[in-house]
Formats: structure tokens, C-alpha cells, sequence
């Protein structure tokens, strides 16, 4: 009895053993996601994603600061990274074949992988420059985030769609906090999941004001960049801070490359929306990361284990996105 119990036993080991190692055919010791500058959502978020990666996957993941949405869709393209995090307008100009970093290129290898959040657009002034509006940025100093970044890329166009002549540059959300503070530039216009870090800190070091468009500047934004969507950022987003800002937002999804196992694709999307509670000790940013929001993107197709993954807990992905 006890041997046929042990060969029993054997047996289901065997048996077993080949359906893991199918599981994980294919998938990469290590894993690297492109995030952005230090202080902003993406380099918080990545960062924790990659770290709750490593934990429950058994991946050795990181996250790498880059210059932000554009630069990862092309990291992500060549397969230099294994996950980007993007927004859609960016994500947009890559699959097409307009990124300004590739010029051409169709990034036709991005799948996506799960909804991240909104991006709101946000300007954060010193209150003693007096500045209230973007409109009245004109002739000032400003900071827009890294080049290639969501921020870095629209704004510019934003303040051409309202005629603001501005002397605009680059730098990461934690230079250009301390530009501000150091009387550098006027004023810091970024755009990340909220709230953004590096407000936060310019909130409780200095005496701040913080906007997004008025109701004139956002009839014109919307009626030139069909790729944004109003939004308001609600009174108490940011400490001592009760006034609501109406502005414009993008969606942000994490996106991989076509050739990334399906089974792994599967299990992190898998671990991202089933344990909402940790996303959010990420970054409260992520209370928009769950499955009602899957389907705002509407061009990308998605990973096969993404879409089998969401087919099994009842969400259609359309023939047109489906990867």
C-alpha cells in the first residue's frame, strides 16, 4: 500500500511539474519598465509595479527613469524594455508612425495591458508671480517636464492652440520644482496621475497656486486636441488646497511588446487587477485602475493574455483590439 501510495504520489509530481513549466515557457528572468523623470506618477507607479512584479511572479523587475510616454512606446517597440508605461496620445503618434522620437516607425508590436489612470494637466505657479491662467503665461517662464514626455509634447501645442508666446523648456519634475522655489522659471506645467509628487512637496514647502485651463482656454483645447477629455481635479487633491481645477486629462495604460509570453502577460494583468488595495499603496493614482475602464482605449490592440484574462471575467474585447 505504501508503495503504490508513493508511486502515486510520484506520478502527480511528474504529472504536475511539465503544466508549470508550460506556465512559465518562455518568460524572462528579469523585466524592466520605462517610467519617467523622478517625481512624477510614472517613476512612483512603475517603480511599485515592478517591485510587486518581483514579489508574487518571481521576476527580478525594475523600473528605469526615462523621458517618459514617447521614449517607452520605442523602448518598448525595439524590445529594449519589456512593459512602458505611455499615455494614448503619444501611444497614438507611435502606432502611426508619427512618434517625434522614430519618425516612420509604426509601432506596430505595442499591445496593451491594463488601464493606469487619467493624466490631468496641471500648471503649479508660486502665488507671488500673481499668475492665475494659462493664458496669462504669456512672455513668462515655463517648464513643461521632460522632452518627449506627455507634458514636454502637449503643452507646447496647447499654448500654440491659445496664441501663448512662452519661453518654454525641459527638465524633470523635480528640477523644475526646484526652478520654481529658486525663482528660475514662472511657472511649472506638467501632466501625471494626481496627485503629482512633486506638487505635493511645492504645496507644503511654499505658498502655491495651482490651475488648469478656464472655461474659455478649455473650449478651445477641446476643440483642437480631440485626443483629451475634460476634467476636473476636485478641492482637497492637495493639502490646504479647496478650490476645484478644471483642466484636461489623457488615459495612461502599461503596455508590452507582441513577443512577450502570453501566460506571463496573463499574470500580470492578473495580479494588477485583482489586488486593487496594493495598487493603491502604490499610488492613489491607481483608483482608476480597474476593469471599468479597460475599454477606454480604443486603437491599441490588446496582449492575447490580456484579452484572455478579460474575457474570462466577462469584458467583449472587440475583434478590432484584440492582439
Amino acid at each position: 500500500m505504501r508503495l503504490n501510495i508513493a508511486a502515486l504520489a510520484a506520478a502527480a509530481l511528474i504529472s504536475t511539474t511539465p503544466a508549470f513549466a508550460q506556465d512559465r515557457a518562455g518568460w524572462p528572468d528579469s523585466i524592466t519598465i520605462g517610467t519617467a523623470s523622478q517625481g512624477g506618477t510614472y517613476f512612483v507607479y512603475g517603480n511599485g509595479l515592478a517591485g510587486f512584479i518581483g514579489e508574487e511572479l518571481g521576476i527580478n523587475a525594475s523600473g528605469e527613469v526615462t523621458g517618459g510616454p514617447v521614449q517607452n512606446a520605442t523602448l518598448v517597440q525595439l524590445g529594449d524594455h519589456a512593459i512602458g508605461l505611455v499615455t494614448m496620445g503619444p501611444a497614438y503618434e507611435a502606432w502611426t508612425g508619427q512618434s517625434e522620437l522614430a519618425p516612420g516607425l509604426e509601432h506596430s508590436d505595442l499591445r496593451a495591458l491594463f488601464p493606469m489612470y487619467q493624466t490631468p494637466f496641471q500648471v503649479i505657479t508660486l502665488s507671488s508671480s500673481g499668475l492665475t491662467s494659462v493664458t496669462e503665461l504669456a512672455g513668462r517662464r515655463v517648464s513643461v517636464g521632460p522632452a518627449g514626455g506627455t507634458p514636454g509634447t502637449y503643452w507646447p501645442r496647447f499654448l500654440n492652440t491659445l496664441g501663448v508666446d512662452a519661453t518654454v523648456s525641459n527638465a524633470g519634475a523635480s528640477d523644475a520644482a526646484g526652478q520654481l522655489t529658486d525663482g528660475l522659471i514662472d511657472a511649472f506645467a506638467f501632466a501625471a496621475g494626481v496627485p503629482i509628487s512633486a506638487f505635493s512637496q511645492l504645496s507644503a514647502e511654499a505658498d502655491v497656486r495651482m490651475f488648469g485651463f478656464n472655461e474659455d482656454e478649455l473650449a478651445r483645447i477641446l476643440a483642437g486636441h480631440p485626443e483629451v477629455s475634460p476634467l476636473t481635479i476636485p478641492a482637497g487633491t492637495y493639502a490646504g488646497h479647496d478650490y476645484d481645477q478644471t483642466t484636461v486629462a489623457m488615459w495612461n495604460y502599461a503596455v508590452s511588446n507582441a513577443s512577450m509570453p502570453e501566460s506571463l502577460a496573463y499574470e500580470i494583468v492578473k495580479l494588477v487587477m485583482e489586488n486593487h488595495d496594493r495598487m493603491m499603496q502604490i499610488h492613489a493614482s491607481a483608483s482608476e485602475t480597474i476593469m471599468d475602464n479597460v475599454l477606454n482605449n480604443t486603437f491599441l490592440p490588446f496582449h492575447p493574455g490580456a484579452v484572455r484574462y478579460y474575457e474570462e471575467h466577462g469584458i467583449t474585447i472587440p475583434e478590432e483590439l484584440r492582439g
